[in-house]
């Protein structure tokens, strides 16, 4: 059970760009930040809309002379107070990503991007140099990776439990854009417009979830080289794609499919991983997320239950239920245990530690996970409009 006595010497000031009234991530970040008790949420800059963004912090119960009208504002003022934040959370549209984070570290603010963390590996390359330079954690919210049964797998697969790990078969295909919602729903219509979404659409806003899951579960595998085909259903929405398929090939001989869909109709989430080893596969379900299936061949399926004492103990997360086994526990309970983990690392930085240090002592979603997930998306972008041909993966 969590250790709910646990707290830093004093919370971290926090503040937040984006995520303002009837924004279901900022309303995730915010709830995440505020439950165990490791963060202070002190100022925001919530909306492009200053006035509404202003009355929106004010109801949420932020000093009225700490919402700001934009992020630069908030970053110098906040800067000139004794009080000012230390960390600040982007929940911004894609395209602003890269400037938002970049000011912030140059405002040595800790900082916690929304994905995709920029559009180039260039951009991803020169935040990452920067994180480094200025000592401070860049987190991701790669939201899914902080259930607990997704460690569970991890620590399976490191112990050998699988054997030799052979495939890795991934999806993330959900079923509500099957028809031209974004006509009517401004939060659809950035997602599929280049200027603010970058150059992909499903592959950067859902099918880089399930690749970090299956990053976080094999950490050894590397990939070597993927070929990409990309659909765009609804027309309206070319040239970036609502389905994509991917095919990957490891460093270690093993293979990897990977399905992104917004289209497939009649689904809700469908994000799912199965990790096949040489002695038995595992396979994890977002819609059912306290259960992991185990199936060692030649014997009977088993499933393994969320807060169950036979499961292995060693990671961080692991250790983070928040309820007893049999209650369901969810995605914010998810997002908790990743603003622990940042919030963790970021009071070991202020101790003296180096980021490096803080990400070899505390495992968290971190800038290189960003730039690899940005790599991920642009070498399939280069795959697809090749016509679908196998690229050499960067490094």
């Amino acid at each position: 059970m969590i250790n709910e006595a646990f707290h830093l010497d004093r919370p971290l000031r926090w503040g937040m760009v984006g995520g303002g009234q009837g924004s279901q991530i900022g309303s995730i970040h915010r709830q995440a930040a505020a439950r165990d008790r490791l963060f202070q949420f002190v100022a925001a800059a919530l909306d492009i809309n200053p006035e509404r963004g202003q009355a929106f912090g004010a109801a949420i119960g932020l000093d009225q002379n700490r919402c700001y009208p934009d992020y630069q504002t908030m970053f110098a003022a906040e800067a000139s107070r004794p009080d000012g934040i230390e960390v600040v959370s982007i929940a911004t549209p894609n395209a602003t990503h890269f400037a938002i984070c970049k000011a912030a570290l140059e405002h040595n603010l800790h900082v916690v991007c929304e994905k995709p963390l920029c559009f180039s590996t260039e951009q991803a390359k020169v935040l990452a140099d920067l994180a480094l330079e200025r000592n401070r954690i860049v987190g991701v919210t790669y939201g899914y990776s902080g259930f607990q049964m997704i460690h569970q797998a991890r620590e399976m697969v490191a112990r050998g439990d699988l054997g030799e790990i052979r495939m890795i078969i991934m999806q993330f295909a959900h079923g509500f854009h099957s028809a031209e919602v974004e006509a009517h729903d401004p939060g659809t219509k950035w997602r599929v417009t280049p200027q603010q979404s970058g150059p992909s659409y499903v592959l950067g806003d859902v099918g880089t979830h399930v690749l970090f899951l299956a990053e976080t579960i094999v950490p050894q595998l590397r990939i070597e080289s993927l070929m990409c085909d990309r659909q765009s259903f609804v027309k309206s929405r070319a040239p970036l794609e609502d389905n994509a398929f991917v095919m990957l090939r490891y460093n270690t001989g093993a293979a990897g499919t990977l399905w992104a869909s917004a289209v497939n109709a009649g689904s809700m989430h469908q994000q799912k991983i199965r990790v096949v080893g040489s002695k038995a596969s595992l396979e994890w379900w977002d819609e059912h997320p306290n259960q992991l299936r185990y199936e060692i061949q030649g014997e009977p399926v088993r499933i393994l239950e969320r807060g169950m004492g036979y499961l292995y103990s060693e990671s961080d997360i692991m250790k983070y239920d928040r309820i007893g086994g049999g209650h369901a526990e969810g995605l914010f309970e998810a997002w908790a245990n990743l603003y622990r983990q940042f919030g963790r690392a970021m009071d070991l930085v202020s101790k003296g530690s180096t980021v490096s240090e803080a990400r070899e002592k505390i495992w968290y979603p971190n800038v290189q996970d960003g730039l690899e997930g940005v790599r991920f998306v642009e070498t399939c972008v280069q795959s697809a409009d090749q016509g679908a041909v196998w690229i050499p993966y960067g490094s």
